[in-house]
C-alpha cells in the first residue's frame, strides 16, 4: 500500500510504480499539481485499489487497464483524461467502485456486465454519448448508485434501470434522452428514493407508475424536458389510494416541462404528508383541480404558468411560496391565516386587484415580499413595514396602484430593509425621515410617484446604499449635502431625473460616491450582480428600469460593473463639475434637459468606461473638449441644442 494523499505532491509521478506487480493499493488523491499518466498494466499485477481523484493526471486509459483483474476500487474523478473508456473494462468482474467522474472521457459506455459486484458508478461530467442499452444493466443487480449526469448521451431511457433491486440514486440529468419515459411495474420492493431525470429531451405524458410503484421515492427531478401531461391513465385526475403510500417521497420536480390544463388534486397527497418541496413552474397549467388542501409543503413554486382565479392557500408550514408570473387575480383577505410560517412569498406579474388585506401582517418571519407589477390599490399597511424590525429584507411593491401617504415614523428604529421598491404607484406626501433607521439599505426606488420633498440627505448613514432611485416626482431644492453627513461609498446608480432640483450641482456630495471613481478598469474583476441571498443557491435578483441611449431599459439584473447617473430634466444651472471626470467606472451620464453653463470639462476624456453621454438642451458654450474623441466605448453622445462652437475632434 502507498498512501501519499493530500501531500502537496508536484511534478510528473513514476510510471514505473504503477507497474509494482506486488503494490495493492495506490492513493495519490488531492495532489493537484501532481502530473502524470497511466501505463501498460502487466497481467500480474495485485492493483486493487487506484485512487488518482483530484491529481493533474492525463492521457487516455491504456486497454492493458483490463489486465487489473483485482481492481476493485478505482477513482480518478477531476482529473484531466481523455479519449474513450477502453472496452476492456469488461474483463474486470471484481470492480466494486468506479469513478470517472468531472474528466474528458468520450465515447460510448463499455459494457460492464462481467462486474457483478458493482456498487458504485459516477461517469457524470464527461462527454460521453451514444445511448444505454437495456442488456447493459440486467446483470449489475448489486448496484447502489448511477450517475451519469451532464453527458451527451441519448436514446430512450431503459426500463431496466429502474428494475434494479439494490440501486438508491440514479441520476441521468443533463443529456439527450428522448422519447416518452417507460411504464414501470411489479417493482414497488425497489429501493429508489433519488431519481434526476432533469435537463433531457423527454416527452409524452409523466408516467403515473413512477408514482405508484417507486414507493421509496425520496426526491423526484423531472425538469427541464417536454413533458405534455401530468395526469392518471383515465380521463380525468382522481384521487387514488394508493398515493397514499409515498411515504418517503419528499421532493418533486416536473418543472420546465409543456404540461397543461389543471394541477391534480392527488398531487398534494404525494408523500403521504411528506412532500416538502413541490416544484410545477414553467409549465402550461391553467388551475388547480377542486377540492384541494395543501397539506405539509414547506416550498411550492407554481411561477411562470397561466393559473388564473385567487391566490390559492397555502399550508401554514409553507416557509417559500411563489406564485408570480400567472394570471391570478385576487388575494384573499384572510391569506395571512396561512403565513405563520412564510419567509419567502412571490406574487409578482400578476393581474391582481384590490388592496394588499392587512392579515398579511400575520407572515412574522417575511424575509422577501414580492407582489410587483400587480394593479393593487389602497394603501400600503403599517404594520407590513413594521416587519422589517425582525426579519423583512426584500419589500417590492413596485408597479401597482398604490397610494396615500406614509407616515414619517413608519420605519422601526432597528429596521433591517435591504431593498425597498415602491416605484410605479400613486404615493404622495414626503420621503418618511424614519427610513434613516435602515442602515442596511441597497436598493431604494421610489420613482414614478407624487412625492413631494428635498433630496434626503438625512439618509447619509446608509452606506450600504447601491441604487437609489427618484426619478419622475415632485423632488425640490438644491442637493448640498455636506460631505460628512453622507456616505455613500457603493453608490453605482442614481437617478434623479424628471423632478424640480434646482441650484448647482454639489461637488462635495458628488464626491461621495467612490465606486464611479474606480481609478482601474473593471472589466477584469469578477462579475457579481446586486441581490439578497435566500439560500448558498438562491438568490433574489434586483431589477432596475434605467434610461440608457435615450432607451429605457430593465436590467433584469445589476451586475457590479454597470454605474449610471440620470439628472436629466431638472433645473439645475451653473457649470458641470470638473470632478464628475474622476468618474472612470460610470457606464451612462444623462445630464439633459437643465440650465447647465459653461464648458463640458475637458475632464470628461477620463471617462474610459462611458457608453452614453448626453448633455442635451442645456446652455453649454466653447469647444467641444478634443479629449472626446479618445473615448473608445462611447457609442452615444448628445450635444443638441447648446451653445457649442468650433470643430467636432475626430
Amino acid at each position: 500500500t502507498l498512501d501519499l494523499s493530500e501531500c502537496g505532491l508536484q511534478g510528473k509521478f513514476p510510471e514505473k510504480i504503477l507497474q509494482v506487480p506486488t503494490l495493492e493499493t495506490l492513493d495519490l488523491s488531492e495532489n493537484q499539481l501532481l502530473q502524470g499518466s497511466l501505463p501498460n498494466f502487466p497481467k500480474n499485477s495485485s492493483l486493487r485499489n487506484l485512487i488518482l481523484s483530484g491529481t493533474g493526471f492525463s492521457g487516455t486509459l491504456p486497454d492493458s487497464i483490463g489486465n487489473l483483474e483485482n481492481l476493485t476500487w478505482v477513482e480518478v474523478r477531476r482529473c484531466n483524461f481523455t479519449g474513450p473508456i477502453p472496452p476492456s473494462m469488461a474483463n474486470l468482474t471484481q470492480l466494486f467502485h468506479m469513478d470517472f467522474s468531472s474528466n474528458h472521457f468520450s465515447g460510448h459506455i463499455p459494457s460492464l456486465h462481467k462486474s457483478r459486484n458493482l456498487k458504485y458508478l459516477d461517469l457524470s461530467f464527461n462527454n460521453l454519448s451514444g445511448g444505454i442499452s437495456s442488456t447493459f444493466w440486467e446483470q449489475l443487480v448489486n448496484l447502489n448508485l448511477v450517475l451519469l449526469s451532464h453527458n451527451s448521451l441519448n436514446g430512450s431511457i431503459p426500463r431496466s434501470l429502474f428494475l434494479l433491486p439494490n440501486l438508491e440514486t440514479l441520476w441521468l440529468s443533463n443529456n439527450q434522452f428522448e422519447n416518452q419515459l417507460p411504464e414501470i411495474s411489479n417493482v414497488s420492493s425497489s429501493v429508489l428514493f433519488d431519481l434526476d431525470l432533469s435537463g433531457n429531451r423527454l416527452e409524452g405524458p409523466v408516467p403515473i407508475s413512477i408514482i405508484f410503484e417507486l414507493r421509496n421515492l425520496y426526491t423526484l427531478d423531472l425538469s427541464s424536458n417536454k413533458f405534455s401531461r401530468l395526469r392518471l391513465a383515465s380521463s380525468k385526475p382522481r384521487v387514488i389510494p394508493i398515493l397514499k403510500n409515498q411515504s418517503q417521497l419528499s421532493g418533486l420536480d416536473i418543472s420546465n416541462n409543456q404540461i397543461p390544463g389543471e394541477i391534480p388534486n392527488w398531487i398534494w397527497e404525494v408523500g403521504n404528508g411528506n412532500l416538502n418541496f413541490l416544484n410545477l413552474s414553467h409549465n402550461l397549467l391553467v388551475s388547480l383541480q377542486e377540492p384541494y388542501s395543501i397539506s405539509s409543503i414547506r416550498l411550492l413554486d407554481l411561477h411562470s404558468n397561466q393559473l388564473r382565479g385567487n391566490i390559492p392557500h397555502m399550508s401554514t408550514n409553507t416557509s417559500y411560496v411563489d406564485y408570480s408570473n400567472n394570471h391570478f387575480t385576487f388575494i384573499p383577505a384572510d391569506i395571512g391565516n396561512f403565513m405563520s410560517e412564510t419567509e419567502y412569498f412571490f406574487a409578482a406579474n400578476n393581474s391582481l386587484v384590490g388592496v394588499i388585506p392587512e392579515s398579511v401582517c400575520k407572515g412574522i418571519y417575511f424575509q422577501v415580499l414580492d407582489l410587483s407589477n400587480n394593479n393593487l390599490s389602497g394603501t400600503i399597511p403599517a404594520c407590513l413595514i413594521a416587519q422589517s424590525e425582525t426579519t423583512l429584507g426584500v419589500l417590492n411593491l413596485g408597479r401597482n396602484n398604490l397610494n396615500g401617504t406614509l407616515s414619517d415614523t413608519i420605519f422601526p428604529r432597528n429596521c433591517g430593509l435591504q431593498i425597498l421598491d415602491l416605484g410605479g404607484n400613486q404615493l404622495q406626501g414626503v420621503v418618511p425621515k424614519s427610513l434613516a433607521n435602515c442602515n442596511m439599505l441597497q436598493v431604494l426606488d421610489l420613482k414614478n410617484n407624487h412625492i413631494s420633498d428635498n433630496f434626503p440627505c438625512w439618509l447619509g448613514n446608509a452606506s450600504s446604499l447601491q441604487v437609489l432611485v427618484l426619478q419622475s416626482n415632485n423632488f425640490s431644492g438644491h442637493i448640498s449635502c455636506p460631505r460628512n453627513n453622507v456616505s455613500w461609498p457603493l453608490l453605482q446608480i442614481v437617478d434623479l431625473a424628471s423632478n424640480k432640483f434646482s441650484g448647482r450641482l454639489s461637488q462635495k456630495w458628488l464626491l461621495t460616491m467612490e465606486e464611479m471613481m474606480v481609478a482601474e478598469t473593471k472589466s477584469g474583476s469578477e462579475l457579481k450582480h446586486l441581490r439578497y441571498v435566500i439560500s448558498s443557491n438562491q438568490f433574489y435578483e434586483v431589477g432596475v428600469t434605467v434610461t440608457v441611449k435615450g432607451v429605457e431599459t430593465m436590467l433584469l439584473k445589476v451586475p457590479n460593473i454597470f454605474t449610471s447617473i440620470d439628472f436629466s430634466s431638472n433645473n439645475f444651472e451653473g457649470p458641470i463639475p470638473e470632478e464628475m471626470g474622476r468618474f472612470k467606472s460610470l457606464y451612462a451620464l444623462n445630464m439633459s434637459h437643465n440650465a447647465l453653463t459653461g464648458s463640458i470639462p475637458s475632464s470628461f476624456g477620463n471617462l474610459k468606461q462611458i457608453e452614453s453621454l448626453d448633455l442635451s438642451m442645456n446652455n453649454l458654450s466653447g469647444k467641444i473638449p478634443a479629449q472626446l474623441a479618445s473615448l473608445n466605448f462611447l457609442s452615444v453622445l448628445n450635444l443638441s441644442y447648446n451653445n457649442l462652437v468650433g470643430k467636432i475632434p475626430t
